[in-house]
């Protein structure tokens, strides 16, 4: 198993990242903000994957274990924060708004020696992005990962294939389960339906499709949908904008 790098503080400051490019798990004492604000970053634990797009961010607290990877060509955001203005003790998706992905961006922003901001018009600034970090709405999207070795099993078909169209009463054949017992095995450890949990990992798959390159007809098929409309429609019910503005924001 390779090694935890265990770290005092979350580090603050912007990281651009090629496509495939991470950050190895590890963990921090103090909480971080994590954003890409352009691209599309992943973040995992034990418990799941989290994805995030330019309108989306990652909370992630401290002492959680967890790794970074990047989809797309993307400029990763991070600020390190000492207190805790979620009161979160678990990882989350929060929405960006346009003002607090200004204030993300300014307050991780490289400035050349002699021509960045003073340390009390930083603080001005972090006070501000905390104020309207506090009113960031939690998003639902969380991929939770499963413990379970028949639902593991499931898990793996669909993550392989995605499109694959297979009923719960199939999949839990394949697994040497009951269709009664997989349902019930998802509700207790992904906390959702089956169906929801399928429609969860589509998304997670497009997104990092699109952050590719992919067209949308293309990602639509790949990920199950019988035609790029309803995707395009389930796309914008879970993000707020169609699959052809996920990277022009």
């Amino acid at each position: 198993m390779p090694e935890i790098r265990h770290l005092s503080e979350a580090p603050t400051g912007r990281r651009p990242l090629a496509p495939g490019a991470g950050i190895d798990a590890h963990r921090h004492d103090t909480h971080q903000i994590v954003y890409a604000c352009r691209g599309v970053l992943s973040v995992t634990t034990s418990a799941g994957t989290w994805v995030a797009p330019a309108n989306r961010a990652i909370w992630v607290p401290a002492g959680t274990v967890h790794e970074h990877r990047a989809h797309g060509d993307t400029d990763l955001r991070l600020v390190g924060l000492t207190g805790n203005p979620l009161a979160l003790d678990r990882p989350a998706v929060l929405a960006v708004g346009p003002l607090l992905r200004e204030l993300i961006i300014a307050y991780t922003d490289d400035a050349p020696a002699g021509t960045g901001p003073s340390r009390a018009e930083r603080g001005r600034l972090l006070s501000v992005l905390l104020d309207r970090l506090k009113r960031a709405p939690e998003q639902p999207f969380h991929l939770p990962a499963p413990e379970d070795p028949r639902l593991v099993a499931v898990c793996a078909i669909l993550h392989r294939d995605p499109a694959d169209g297979s009923t719960l009463a199939r999949l839990a054949a394949q697994a040497g389960t009951s269709e009664r017992t997989l349902a019930r095995l998802c509700g207790r450890e992904l906390g959702m339906s089956f169906p929801q949990w399928r429609t969860q990992l589509r998304l997670h798959h497009a997104l990092l499709l699109l952050a590719d390159g992919l067209p949308v007809t293309a990602v639509a098929h790949r990920c199950g949908w019988a035609s790029a409309s309803a995707f395009i429609d389930v796309f914008r019910r879970a993000f707020g904008y169609t699959p052809g503005r996920a990277f022009t924001l």
